[in-house]
């Protein structure tokens, strides 16, 4: 558990999620987790995380408009919610304040 009360995976999924902006659905959002955590993540944990996170009103999703390319079938795109924006800055200043003591660290 991280100091924001957010799992690690939790928070990875919701940065990604920030980054890809208008581009965040169930597929992209686990490449970008994939690639921020440097190791692959089922389609499974991330679409039970990205439920748990809109359980919490950390997150929102909607279905798009049906695409041809998909065979017709509509995607189910996610976006912050203020609440979701602000666990994540929330996140980010807990971090810095545990980590601002750096010199301690390397000089060990």
């Amino acid at each position: 558990m991280t100091v924001s009360g957010l799992g690690e995976f939790e928070l990875a999924v919701l940065v990604s999620t920030a980054r890809l902006g208008e581009r965040a659905y169930g597929a992209s959002i686990r490449d970008e987790v994939s690639s921020r955590v440097g190791r692959a993540c089922s389609v499974g944990a991330v679409y039970t995380t990205l439920q748990r996170l809109e359980n919490k009103r950390l997150l929102r999703s909607w279905f798009s408009e049906p695409e041809p390319v998909r065979g017709g079938r509509a995607k189910r795109c996610f976006a912050l919610t203020p609440a979701g924006r602000s666990a994540l800055a929330f996140a980010r200043e807990s971090n810095a304040r545990l980590w601002d003591e750096t010199a301690v660290w390397s000089e060990a």
